[in-house]
């Protein structure tokens, strides 16, 4: 049986690890982009950019709450012959066979353990390990809004199984590349705030990344070094694709919904943390967001 996969790290690597433990034989895990510092969960080595496979048997989704966000390698799903999507995000366009979408939960990987525990897989500790790191990136380290009790219950659990929950906390929060601390500096230097000091916005170029030799995944959590401070309801950072247009980012701290913002421009995401894809040049890109976070502050 051929097996693709696509998308987020803890998520995608903690199938991976079960899906070869009920002895499935190919079992893909395509990534276009990860950070480096995710090589050190079981599997990593697995994850590829692309595949010489056509036709799946099964494709899985994780943590994407629509085809386009699969980041051009939809083709690989649209051609399985079937397809399951699980999710937590509050606006999902259910574009598979089999839907698995809970936008009540704070992780993705929150859902797999239920979904894995019906399976009847061994959550053992490489899989925990997986499942955990997907929960601390999910929940900001256990920070955001949406973290519940259940949250800390699964974690608890997954700690006496052998989990190392501290190291993998530092390992995939707190350490950064020498790319992601040059980008830190840049996009601090660069660094405005908007609208009576309720916005911070910033950006990143495809220069700034050549300049400093940054690698794949070494902008991620930068947009929160805006949210960070006092009085910043929003935090915008642009970040330069290769074709030209940008990538937003948008964290918010209390009342202002940014998916909501980010669905005006094809995006969309978790009241709180959102994405979109902006094809316009930088100084329209940040007025056009500007102008729309405007009608959400208060």
């Amino acid at each position: 049986m051929k097996i693709q996969m696509e998308m987020l790290f803890g998520s995608v690597l903690a199938i991976y690890n079960a899906l070869i433990q009920l002895g499935k034989k190919i079992v893909d895990v395509i990534v276009p982009e990860y950070p480096a510092i995710y090589k050190f969960l079981p599997g990593s080595e697995k994850m590829q950019k692309e595949s010489s496979i056509k036709n799946y048997d099964l494709a899985i989704s994780v943590d994407s709450s629509d085809i386009k966000r699969l980041n051009g390698f939809a083709s690989y799903f649209e051609q399985a012959k079937v397809t399951i999507n699980i999710d937590h995000h509050s606006v999902n366009s259910m574009f598979a066979d089999y839907n698995f979408v809970n936008p009540d939960s704070p992780a993705c990987c929150q859902i797999l353990i239920l979904v894995l525990e019906f399976l009847g897989v061994d959550i053992n500790k490489e899989i925990g390990s997986c499942l955990v790191a997907g929960i601390i990136t999910d929940t900001g380290g256990f920070k955001y809004q949406g973290t519940s009790k259940e949250t800390f219950e699964f974690t608890a659990w997954l700690l006496s199984i052998g989990v190392n929950v501290a190291d993998i906390y530092r390992r995939v929060l707190e350490r950064q590349t020498k790319g992601h601390f040059e980008l830190s500096k840049i996009a601090m230097e660069r660094l405005e705030l908007i609208e009576d000091e309720k916005i911070a916005f910033t950006y990143i170029t495809r220069k700034d990344e050549q300049e400093v030799n940054a690698q794949n995944g070494d902008h991620a959590g930068l947009v929160d070094i805006g949210r960070s401070i006092e009085g910043v309801e929003v935090s915008v950072l642009l970040t330069e694709k290769e074709d030209g247009s940008y990538k937003g980012s948008l964290r918010s701290n209390d009342y202002v919904n940014v998916s909501d913002v980010c669905m005006m421009f094809n995006g969309g995401g978790h009241p709180r943390a959102a994405g979109c894809q902006i094809h316009l040049g930088l100084q329209e890109a940040k007025e056009r967001i500007i102008h729309e976070l405007k009608k959400h502050l208060k």
